[in-house]
């Protein structure tokens, strides 16, 4: 008889929280949410402005303390061991936290002393991420006279002067052009491929599709759901298949075989409830087939991170990050990375 397979153990946790809870005066901010976030992965927090984010990451990273609840970061509790969490993380904020006197390489070299590395491993440490991050040919030039995509790269080049296992992200490309921000995502990716755990908060949802193994949406200070891109939008109705005709005639006799189906008379097309796999689309062709009926098209549409977003928070997004803070009064200033 064949031995029992045995479970693959789940990976490792970087960041770990229960319960955790912040109100400021009578608001309450963070209502008791929970999670768990795999070493080495991406996890992206989404949610409108209000929702908690920016809450979320100071509380795991100890810059405000939480009202309730418990947290664990890198193996280090936020309450009891707050020095060992900040040893192991970075922390890249809403706005760029350079000193706008200094140069490239003397901002990264002030952080290099600010942790106590030794000059020598500070200057390796400096030359090897301003070539990482392409900034080699300007390391002499005032950061006041870099560009938003450059400021960027060399705030998060500080944040990686410690070498910190866990990296919260907090809207890291607001304000960045397509190009800067795909910039940044390559180096996220580049930094998960080297173990790094990312945390990432945005409200660019093509940014948590393209970069996150987890999300999860935050709204009214309570996680309202959590999974994978994919799982996420398998939970939103809307799957359908698109058929397009080229001629009326065809369009109207596949209207009347497909009875389920919602006309678009204008593009001779039409839109039949499914979820797109190859049984839905074998079913649907054989029964145009059965009719005489061919179509010039078909294509399959599924909800994208627009839609959940919607229909969990109730809140539209356009695609562009909205400016301004996110959740707290006046704001935190950032004490270390």
């Amino acid at each position: 008889m064949p031995a029992p397979r045995k479970h693959d153990p789940q990976p490792p946790a970087a960041v770990t929280a229960v319960g955790l809870r912040k109100s400021y005066g009578d608001r309450t901010v963070l209502d008791g949410i929970d999670l768990r976030i795999a070493a080495g992965s991406v996890f992206a927090l989404l949610g409108p402005n209000g929702a908690g984010k920016t809450t979320t990451v100071q509380i795991l990273s100890t810059l405000v303390a939480a009202d309730g609840g418990r947290a664990q970061v890198a193996g280090h509790d936020i309450s009891t061991s707050p020095d060992g969490v900040r040893a192991a993380i970075g922390v890249t904020g809403q706005f760029a936290a350079l000193d706008d006197l200094l140069t490239a390489e003397e901002n990264l070299l002030l952080m290099a002393d600010l942790l106590r590395l030794g000059k020598r491993e500070g200057r390796s440490r400096a030359k090897e991420l301003l070539r990482r991050f392409d900034i080699a040919d300007v390391a002499r030039q005032r950061a006041a006279t870099f560009s938003g995509g450059m400021r960027r790269r060399l705030d998060l080049a500080m944040t990686l002067v410690g070498d910190p296992e866990v990296i919260f992200l907090d809207e890291p490309t607001t304000g960045l052009d397509p190009r800067s921000r795909r910039t940044m995502w390559e180096t996220v990716r580049s930094l998960v491929a080297g173990g790094t755990t990312v945390f990432l908060t945005t409200q660019y949802l093509e940014e948590a599709d393209q970069l996150a193994d987890r999300i999860a949406v935050l709204d009214g200070g309570r996680i309202v759901a959590e999974g994978t891109a994919d799982e996420l939008k398998a939970q939103i109705p809307g799957r359908h298949v698109r058929l397009r005709f080229t001629d009326s005639a065809a369009h109207g006799r596949a209207a009347a075989a497909l009875p389920d189906a919602t006309r678009d008379d204008e593009n001779l097309a039409l839109r039949v409830p499914g979820d797109g796999g190859l049984d839905t689309l074998r079913g649907l062709l054989d029964r145009l087939d059965a009719a005489g009926i061919g179509a010039a098209d078909l294509s399959v549409h599924t909800p994208d991170l627009d839609d959940v977003f919607l229909a969990l928070t109730g809140h539209a997004t356009t695609g562009h990050a909205a400016t301004g803070t996110d959740d707290t009064p006046p704001p935190v200033k950032e004490t270390q990375r």
